[in-house]
Formats: structure tokens, sequence, C-alpha cells
């Protein structure tokens, strides 16, 4: 997509993000329609957004009409907003060995693309499935799935797989795993794919972005390759190194702290890449997420 011109102090505060630092923003709450998060990022300074279109928990599946993609665009072009991405339903599970549940949460995901499609979003985050019986037979399930929506659901958006934290049966907290679910999608829809790289999941899977920072990112690189990475989740982790479960911190005050999170910000490799964070709230929407992304940019001199 292409980058839109804005005016106004909250527009040219996330331009400056954007220029120097690449997109970074947070999840913004799409409560009263999506079109009114483009006002929320502005509120915390925000040039990235990521966003639910559907309330996650739940199977209900809502359209986009035109004129809520019109209204959502409108809002865009007055923001600072220069990526947008969803996150699709916790409820999907595209491994499941469940017929029926694999149905419904394929006919989901599909809708998921639909919608982002109309919005004309830059990416869709996605969880890998939990493969519940055995893990090879829930990988080529989950890949048969994404390619049977990705053939049927043709649009601007990017889907982003989402590494995760190693609980249970969860697909897709290592790297190798990512690389051979991605390889089993067909050559023809191979551009579409992206990965979402969550720093707490991987510290919580093992990967130690304390002590071995360059390691990490040089096995990725090897493994998945930069040009695969669409998002970067910015979490600190509440749960030790290698704990597999996926529990999110504010910056700096969780098991990875801040000198990781500083060499992000600093990283050549990383400049570009739009970062979203999914930290705790607080008492409010806003407050933490704005000092949260203000300290973001000191780390990076800005």
């Amino acid at each position: 997509m292409s980058t839109r011109s804005t005016s106004g102090p909250a527009a040219k505060r996330a331009m400056r993000g954007t220029v120097e630092l690449g997109p970074l923003g947070a999840h913004i709450s799409s409560a009263g329609g999506v079109d009114q998060a483009p006002a929320r990022a502005d509120a915390i300074g925000a040039s990235a957004i990521q966003l639910f279109t559907k309330t996650p928990n739940q199977w209900k599946e809502p359209t986009i009409d035109a004129a809520m993609a019109a209204a959502f665009q409108a809002q865009l072009e007055g923001s600072g907003v220069r990526f947008t991405t969803a996150h699709d339903s916790y409820l999907i599970n595209l491994a499941s060995p469940d017929d029926t549940l694999r149905a419904r949460s394929l006919d989901s995901f599909r809708r998921e693309l639909q919608r982002c499609h109309a919005l004309g979003l830059h990416a869709l985050v996605s969880h890998p499935g939990n493969y519940m019986d055995d893990r090879a037979s829930g990988l080529a399930r989950n890949a048969d799935a994404i390619t049977e929506a990705l053939e049927a659901e043709v649009g601007p958006t990017r889907l982003c797989m989402e590494l995760t934290a190693g609980q249970g049966t969860v697909l897709g907290s290592t790297f190798e795993e990512m690389a051979a679910l991605l390889a089993r999608i067909p050559a023809a829809l191979q551009p579409r794919l992206g990965v979402c790289l969550d720093t707490a999941h991987i510290f919580a899977a093992g990967y130690d972005l304390v002590s071995d920072y360059d390691g990490v990112w040089q096995r990725f690189a090897d493994l998945i390759g930069y040009d695969r990475l669409g998002v970067i989740h910015l979490n600190d982790s509440a749960i030790p190194l290698g704990g597999k479960k996926d529990r999110h911190a504010l910056i700096g005050e969780g098991h990875i702290g801040d000198e990781p999170f500083r060499r992000i910000m600093n990283d050549p490799k990383l400049r570009g890449v739009p970062k979203i964070l999914e930290t705790p709230k607080g008492d409010d929407m806003v407050t933490n997420d704005r000092r949260t992304l203000e300290k973001l940019r000191r780390y990076a001199g800005l």
C-alpha cells in the first residue's frame, strides 16, 4: 500500500517514527467499530496498529461492508498510522484432528481474510494450531487449511504466521517447525506468506534473547529469513527462559529486560520491520502504551 499524506501533530509524531524506525505501535481496541482504531492509535503516538476485526473468543462472524471499509480508510488518511494488521480469532485451530472443529476453524479463518482484504490491511497475524494427536499430521492439516483459505480468498493482506511459546500441543514454537509449515504451502502462494516474531513467545520457547541475541537472530535468518519477517510483537516475558507459557509483561519489567529491546530498536536488520506492543494496558487503554512507545523511541535515540 502506498504511504498516505497527513497533517497535524499526532500524524507528524507517528510519521517521525515511521521514517526513522519503521512503523511502531500497539494492539488497539476496535470497540464501537474498526474505524475507531486510528484515532486511538494517534492518542498513544502510534504509527502502526493491530486490531481484532471481530470478538476474538466468539464464533460470530461479522462482515465488513463498503461503508465501514470507507470509514476505516477515511480515518486512516487523517491519522499517523502507516501499518495495519489484524490478529485472528483465538478459537481457530486449523491443525485440529476433529473434522467439525477444523471445518469451523477454516470457515472462520476464511472470513477473517475476507474482512482484512475488505479493510485493505497490510497483514493478518495468525497462530499455528494445536495438533492434539500427532505433530506431523497436525502440521500437514494446518498447511492444507492455510493453502485452501489463501487460494479461496485473494486480496492485499499478507498472512504472517506467529511463532508460539511452545505450550501443550501448539505448533510453531521453533524456527525449524515454522519453516517446515511455510514450506508445505504451494509456491504460488509463497509471496503472500510471512512470519510474526513475538519476543515473549520465542523467549518462553527457549530462544535466549538476553545472553545470545546475535545467535538467536542468526538462527532465524538461517532457518526462516529476514524477508519473511512481516511483524514483530514487542513483549517482555513474565515467564522465565524456556518456560513454554505465553505470558506478557511490560517492556523492561519481565525476564527479558531492557537491553534486548534496546538492541532491537537499534538493529539495522530490523529497522523497517513493523513493531507492535501487546503488553498489559493497565488501568486505561492509553497510559501504558504511550509511555512504552516513548521508551522504545528513547532506546533508539529519539
